[in-house]
């Protein structure tokens, strides 16, 4: 794939777009791209068509790599951005096929001859992740080869990985939350196992027959796992660790993912601009000894630092909050795998940082051990009637219901309040629940005026792309 991309004629720093579902074409563009100092730009399958479009010009691809499935949402022939050289089809239709080329037929094409190491900087961009808001245009994080070295050396000495290691990818491969699994699992010679999309059984059954010993997924895919008819007649003996992020996990959330998968539990946290990982909830060794109901309650916090990573709880005015696991702060880090900046946004780059810090957005709270934990994004906290309500807090409560899948909280305008605490749920297939029960809960397990004033019930919750 090396040989065939210098053959089409791309320089170092040119950029390759990749639209496809998770697949082996995925991993070997990745490593392509990295051999000849070209840059990698994943791209959501999710996203529009105008959205794509967006993406392709902004990062000015040559060369666009994508699954046939995702035409309708690529650029046509007459519309193609400028930069856009070509698109380059996996199991495409004979019309695709006579309009551009063909993945297989590129590399069958290809010489055979092994390209000479060209030995990027350290600080060259390897690729350039793009992340979406609820407001505003997409931005490009760059991505350094030192940035992903390091980070891949880091989970290598964090999980203890090993080449009998066998990873499943199951969350999407333009998200980092597994993408970085890439290069720390190569690197140790483990095996990497891929399923095209996530679907419930098809995961048990590859997980099984495949001896997976490590993964990563979302909360929500283990929530639909462990509520699979027939989970709990499902044995993993090879599985040692679980990984999960991007959303808050209540502590009898995790017992039931150990007790199902009877495995280690990692809560983990971090951001397109950290390569990912900022903290993990991996227990110390003196914690370990603890029972084992308290340890739940440090393997569902945001976590303790990853290797290499300096990060602080910091006041407005930039002080360190007490260790108190009460105190609010904004969290701020520093470390070799924090991206460069912002492709062509070296205003938003500047408005990031601060002496060198990071300033994540992030609020939390951090104890004595040194476990942070997110309770909230720091534009979405709610204020009303005076008070400060973090989002974080009541969702992990509405997670303890028994008959809600998903949760989701925010503030919407009140004339008395200013801001009322708003609750979007997802039940669990074949439960129901009024919304009166649920506020009802909310008011058993918290103070009052924390409890959602209204409950709107959903079939999934909308998100963005990112």
């Amino acid at each position: 794939m090396a040989r065939s991309l210098v053959e089409r004629g791309l320089r170092e720093g040119d950029r390759v777009a990749i639209l496809q579902y998770n697949c082996h074409t995925f991993l070997e563009t990745y490593f392509a791209t990295a051999l000849t100092n070209t840059i990698l730009v994943p791209l959501n399958y999710r996203l529009s068509a105008r959205e794509i479009d967006f993406i392709l010009r902004d990062s000015e691809a040559r060369i666009l790599i994508a699954q046939a499935d995702f035409s309708s949402i690529t650029p046509s022939f007459e519309s193609r951005p400028p930069a856009l050289d070509s698109i380059i089809w996996i199991e495409p239709t004979a019309t695709l096929r006579a309009a551009d080329s063909e993945y297989e037929g590129l590399l069958a094409s290809a010489s055979a001859d092994p390209l000479p190491p060209r030995g990027p900087g350290d600080d060259a961009v390897a690729q350039i992740y793009y992340t979406s808001g609820t407001t505003g245009r997409p931005k490009g994080v760059m991505l350094t080869h030192r940035n992903g070295c390091l980070h891949a050396l880091g989970t290598i000495a964090e999980l203890n990985l090993k080449d009998s290691d066998v990873w499943i990818h199951v969350a999407p491969l333009f998200h980092l939350a597994d993408a970085w699994a890439t290069w720390a699992v190569t690197w140790v010679g483990g095996t990497h196992v891929i399923v095209r999309e996530f679907n419930p059984q098809a995961v048990i059954e590859t997980m099984v027959r495949e001896k997976v010993t490590l993964t990563n997924m979302i909360p929500t895919m283990l929530n639909l796992l462990i509520h699979h008819p027939g989970f709990e007649a499902c044995t993993f003996p090879h599985l040692r660790v679980i990984l999960s992020g991007g959303a808050p996990i209540a502590p009898e959330t995790v017992r039931k993912i150990i007790e199902g998968f009877r495995c280690e539990y990692i809560q983990t946290y971090g951001m397109t601009e950290t390569s990912p990982y900022l903290t993990l909830s991996l227990l110390k060794a003196h914690l370990k000894s603890i029972p084992p109901e308290e340890q739940l309650f440090y393997q569902a916090k945001t976590g303790r630092e990853f290797i290499g990573v300096s990060l602080k709880v910091v006041r407005e005015n930039g002080q360190e909050v007490l260790p108190n696991d009460q105190e609010v702060g904004e969290i701020i880090v520093k470390e070799d795998t924090i991206t460069p900046g912002y492709w062509k946004l070296p205003e938003e780059t500047q408005k990031a940082f601060k002496d060198g810090w990071l300033y994540t957005g992030d609020l939390a709270v951090i104890d004595r051990e040194g476990y942070v934990n997110i309770v909230d994004r720091k534009k979405d906290m709610i204020l009303s009637g005076g008070e400060n309500i973090y989002s974080t807090e009541v969702e992990n409560i509405l997670y303890q219901h028994p008959r809600i899948l998903e949760a989701a909280v925010f503030g919407i305008p009140d004339p008395k309040w200013g801001e009322a605490v708003q609750a979007t749920v997802v039940l669990k297939t074949g439960e129901q629940a009024t919304a009166e029960e649920i506020i009802r809960f909310c008011k058993d397990h918290l103070a009052h005026y924390k409890a959602p004033k209204g409950v709107a019930f959903l079939d999934q919750l909308p998100r963005t792309g990112s």
